[in-house]
């Protein structure tokens, strides 16, 4: 049997489920990381450098979910202690991030990345070291959320936070270790989007996938394993478009490059129905003196 297929669904999977659960966690406690896409744009152009300067694509990787961290923090900062709109700052942190590394990388490398080629990740039967990780991500973010004190304080800040409070939770400590998370992961899934899928960085390279992961966690409800799932999905459709490109069919390029966020964009109108998210998502609070 020909495992080629799944594994290439795998790795084009792997940076927005990646993402997505980190994303899930963050928004169980509350926090909306519409800057999603700006911690993977900054993990993925960080990773990148790193790989190329080291010649090694592992320490490019810790390089890029270091940089996917501080950029998501400096978010959290905003969003959770100054109590800003976090859509407007997730908003701040997309352009700013575009407008950063666009102009580091265009200093760096000149206006085109076609000489730039990244180190590959060592394999074992065609699949690398993040492709276990990101199943067992899965499963132990799901025990974290489910089954363990912490997760259940979690839930309770991103459900009703005065009564989290009430019952000794710091709800910021709480908040920034969700957006930790969110940010770790989110930073490992950009770095590998341009060191374990392209092999090599360009310009706004995410494409969107920031919006896609906000969409897969919907589509999962909140749940680790759904949204791996729903990403995985999604994967598919990438993996699709190449391969309908390949064959030569006389349709728009275009239409098979937009299929994944058409997807999205059906899934939000439509599986969002009814959708029950955290009820204080995207909701700022104050801590009591």
């Amino acid at each position: 049997m020909d495992f080629s297929i799944f594994i290439q669904l795998l790795v084009y999977s792997t940076p927005v489920a990646l993402a997505a659960m980190g994303e899930g966690i963050g928004q169980k406690g509350g926090v909306m990381n519409i800057g999603l896409e700006g911690t993977m744009l900054s993990a993925a152009f960080g990773g990148a450098v790193v790989a190329i300067a080291t010649h090694s694509p592992a320490l490019g990787l810790l390089a890029g979910t270091a940089v996917g961290l501080a950029v998501t923090l400096v978010a959290a900062v905003f969003s959770i202690t100054l109590a800003s709109d976090q859509v407007v700052v997730g908003t701040a942190v997309n352009l700013g991030v575009l407008g950063i590394t666009g102009t580091l990388f265009r200093n760096q490398f000149g206006q085109s990345g076609k000489l730039i080629s990244i180190p590959s990740l060592p394999e074992l039967y065609g699949i690398d070291a993040v492709i276990p990780i990101l199943l067992a991500l899965a499963i132990a973010l799901w025990f974290a959320v489910n089954r363990t004190t912490w997760g259940l304080a979690l839930r309770a800040v991103g459900e009703y936070p005065k009564a989290a409070e009430s019952s000794g939770f710091s709800i910021t400590r709480l908040r920034y270790a969700g957006c930790a998370i969110a940010g770790i992961l989110g930073g490992l899934g950009g770095a590998y989007l341009s060191i374990g899928v392209a092999n090599s960085f360009a310009e706004n390279m995410t494409g969107g996938r920031g919006f896609v992961a906000i969409a897969m966690v919907t589509f999962g409800r909140w749940k680790s394993v759904p949204i791996l799932i729903a990403s995985v999905l999604v994967g598919g459709l990438d993996v699709l478009q190449f391969r309908f490109q390949a064959m030569g069919l006389k349709v728009p390029f275009q239409l098979f490059v937009a299929m994944p966020y058409i997807v999205a964009l059906a899934v939000l109108v439509i599986v969002g129905r009814g959708t029950a998210a955290p009820a204080s998502l995207g909701k700022a609070h104050q801590e009591s003196k």
